[in-house]
């Protein structure tokens, strides 16, 4: 199965939500929905500020868990960067459905649930933003994220960014690693043993992906062709500046 290594976006695909996105990268496919600010129920309302409610929807079967734990996730770093006091008492609703997820050639089985695996994280993170922007809900900075995955080679280790099924198999460890517009740290989650060189190494990785090309020293790692990545911050800017060129387009 060929994955595709640039990013896609579509804006506004669903009519009847406020906002709404579609984004695929690395095998991953997902659909975003943002309904508000709306009123909150009363046991759900927040005196100062908007509640942010994240539903993550698995691409088969019923969520659990596992989607619970993606939600918490999301549903944290998003509210950092939602102008969330400008609306209290209201809700700020995000729906998150999985459509398609890699195969992993190596197992006869498919990813069809938005496991606890961390590929999954940047997919989500980067559709809700754009579902954001696309609903025009007032936030004090985007966000762009990305995968890493420190994998053993011989005696050394090289970074893969957007790691397949394969790769994640192998891996030592996993991690994702979130950047604000202002170059601040959003999220960082990781899994796997690691030494903090190496998490030195994977953080300049991901911060050159998700903020700006940066040079590093060399490091004993080596790093893999791909771990270039595709640069987010501009694929971000370059999906608004379309739409916007296409909603004020007069025939």
């Amino acid at each position: 199965m060929a994955i595709s290594t640039e990013p896609e976006a579509a804006l506004s695909v669903l009519p009847r939500a406020d906002g709404s996105a579609k984004y695929s990268h690395a095998g991953y496919t997902v659909t975003a929905s943002v309904n508000g600010p709306i009123e909150a129920q009363r046991r759900d309302e927040h005196a100062y500020e908007a509640v942010v409610d994240v539903i993550v929807r698995p691409a088969a079967g019923a969520g659990g868990t596992r989607e619970r734990h993606l939600e918490s996730i999301l549903q944290s770093s998003l509210s950092q960067i939602i102008l969330i006091k400008n609306f209290p008492r209201s809700l700020i609703q995000i729906v998150l459905q999985i459509e398609s997820t890699p195969e992993n050639d190596y197992v006869n089985t498919k990813l069809v649930q938005a496991s606890l695996n961390f590929p999954i994280i940047p997919a989500l993170l980067q559709t809700a933003v754009l579902a954001l922007l696309s609903a025009a809900v007032p936030m004090r900075a985007t966000a762009t994220a990305s995968v890493v995955a420190v994998v053993p080679e011989g005696q050394t280790k090289r970074m893969v960014v957007d790691p397949s099924p394969r790769d994640l198999d192998i891996a030592k460890s996993v991690h994702v690693l979130a950047f604000t517009s202002h170059d601040e740290l959003l999220l960082a989650e990781s899994e796997g043993d690691f030494t903090v060189k190496e998490w030195d190494d994977v953080y300049e990785t991901a911060q050159r992906i998700c903020c700006r090309p940066a040079t590093t020293a060399e490091t004993d790692m080596a790093i893999d062709d791909e771990a270039a990545g595709p640069d987010m911050r501009h694929f971000l800017r370059s999906t608004m500046e379309t739409k916007i060129a296409a909603d004020l387009h007069w025939k």
